[in-house]
């Protein structure tokens, strides 16, 4: 089974800055992650501590941090319920280019993005938007 996204494809790839830390390559999938935990779309593997997954759903601990402390920096489909998989399976990858033309406007790299509330919040809110196109192509309307 394929990923949905690992840090190591970032951190790893041609593109990726030799002056940031290799954690930078997780920051969108921590946002991505931190949304599906917020939305109750993501399922904890056994022995993940509920209260873990209340500091991310509550900011406290970053979605970065989580994915690559908790999720050893893979996204798998597995970590999430069917609706996010499929959810996921369309949108995903528009997700990575809308993560990619809101906060590279004033970096070199979408990998120096400050892994921050606000950058979430941002990132956040183009996710709600897919979210409700998703909603209404899944209901036909």
């Amino acid at each position: 089974m394929a990923s949905i996204d690992k840090v190591d494809l970032h951190s790893g790839a041609d593109d990726f800055p030799d002056d940031v830390p290799e954690e930078n390559g997780a920051t969108h999938i921590g946002w991505f992650v931190r949304w599906v935990i917020e939305r109750g779309l993501f399922v904890a593997e056994e022995g993940t501590p509920a209260d873990v997954i209340d500091a991310v759903r509550t900011g406290t601990m970053s979605g970065r941090d989580f994915v690559m402390e908790h999720l050893d920096g893979k996204l798998w489909p597995s970590d999430l319920s069917e609706e996010g998989q499929a959810f996921a399976d369309t949108h995903y990858d528009g997700y990575l280019k809308d993560v990619g033309g809101l906060l590279i406007q004033d970096l070199e790299s979408v990998y120096y993005a400050e892994d921050s509330d606000a950058n979430y919040r941002m990132v956040a809110a183009a996710l709600n938007e897919r979210w409700e196109r998703f909603k209404a192509e899944a209901s036909g309307t």
